[in-house]
């Protein structure tokens, strides 16, 4: 497994756009930091982010994991990239000659797309724990290290995406298409949605039935947290909404969105499978 690993990596550190769009993803990713800074004051008005609550523990890890989430389509076009290359450079080919099975090359793409989740979820983790502890009102262990779930979502969140991205990869062979079908897909969901919902008239039914659908189960393994700060939830009371919502990560929504990554990952060996390369 190393050697497999090692022989992808190497592939993407030698290609400039794919190094380049790594390390800006880190990067970028690292600014979440920077939200501590947004500090407005005009009059009698002030508003400060970091003093909201935000990097609370444990609150900070819902509110982190979803952020990040928003970044991942930064290694997306890495991963969509290695199988458009693959193509276009004859590197699949050769692999296959040199003596790879294609079963080999389909776990090489899958253990890079585990690493890529298992280092964003690392880099998540001690950020988070950096700002918590630099702004944090409760810091008592306890408190820290709960609801560390949605860092298991986040990873589970980018493992499910990143292979149905490997997936257009391999079925598309162009990385501009590839794209642009995952585009187009998130755009059929949020349009079927949209049309159920105004058809059926039972919201509760319909996203019962859409928590199935890909994205749509990958969106719902974090909820959005904005609403869940006291903050806001106090401004909802005020202006009468007492909606309850449910902010948990549920074990079904990760079972769905694991078998929906084991899908992809076994389309796409069986498209190579048939494939004539």
């Amino acid at each position: 497994m190393k050697r497999l690993l090692a022989i992808e990596l190497q592939k993407i550190w030698k290609n400039r756009a794919s190094k380049v769009l790594t390390i800006g993803y880190f990067v970028i990713l690292s600014f979440i930091a920077l939200i501590a800074a947004i500090k407005f004051d005009i009059g009698i008005f002030k508003f400060h982010l970091a003093e909201m609550g935000i990097f609370n523990f444990p609150y900070i890890w819902h509110f982190n994991t979803f952020i990040a989430a928003f970044l991942k389509i930064f290694l997306a076009v890495i991963i969509v990239s290695m199988m458009a290359n693959e193509y276009s450079y004859g590197t699949l080919k050769q692999n296959l000659i040199d003596g790879m099975s294609k079963k080999e090359l389909i776990l090489s793409k899958f253990l890079t797309i585990v690493l890529f989740a298992g280092i964003s979820t690392v880099f998540v983790f001690i950020m988070s724990l950096l700002l918590g502890f630099g702004f944090s009102s409760y810091t008592e262990i306890g408190i820290v290290f709960s609801d560390l779930e949605y860092l298991l979502a986040y990873f589970v969140k980018l493992l499910g995406f990143f292979s149905l991205c490997l997936f257009l990869g391999i079925l598309i062979k162009r990385s501009a298409f590839a794209l642009g079908s995952l585009f187009i897909w998130f755009i059929f969901e949020m349009i079927t949605y949209g049309i159920s919902l105004n058809q059926i008239k039972n919201t509760a039914l319909v996203d019962k039935v859409y928590d199935f659908f890909p994205l749509m189960s990958m969106w719902n393994l974090i909820k959005e947290p904005i609403t869940r700060l006291s903050s806001v939830k106090n401004l909802q009371e005020a202006v009468g909404e007492n909606s309850i919502k449910d902010y948990d990560v549920h074990f079904s929504s990760l079972l769905i969105v694991l078998v929906w990554t084991a899908i992809f990952v076994y389309s796409s060996y069986i498209i190579i499978k048939k494939r004539d390369l």
